[in-house]
């Protein structure tokens, strides 16, 4: 009796953490916005990827550098969200700058 009591109790607990899960699936689609991703390369310094970040993204200092840090050592970096709108010509900026950036 207590076993099958236990059981019951894990299956609720399971079924209330799948609903959970689903209620965040559902309002992470709702709430997704748009990411520039900013790749590395062997070209720019991080000095040019720092002041691109400030002048394009509206970075202040020290989230441009750690951004510039994240690029070079995990190869890309998500360096801002929004809407499509707001980004696009934030990415411009970052490509007409010689870096490498996508609208994701």
């Amino acid at each position: 009796m207590a076993f099958s009591l236990s059981g019951n109790v894990r299956r609720t607990k399971g079924m209330t953490k799948e609903k959970h899960s689903e209620e965040l699936l559902l309002k992470e689609d709702v709430l997704k916005e748009n990411e520039i991703v900013l790749f590395n390369d062997e070209v720019n310094t991080f000095d040019h990827v720092i002041d691109t970040l400030i002048y394009a993204c509206d970075h202040m200092p020290e989230q441009a550098e750690q951004c510039a840090l994240l690029v070079h050592y995990k190869g890309k970096c998500t360096v801002k969200t929004g809407s499509y709108d707001d980004l696009e010509p934030r990415c411009s900026k970052l490509l007409q700058a010689g870096l490498s950036a996508e609208i994701v």
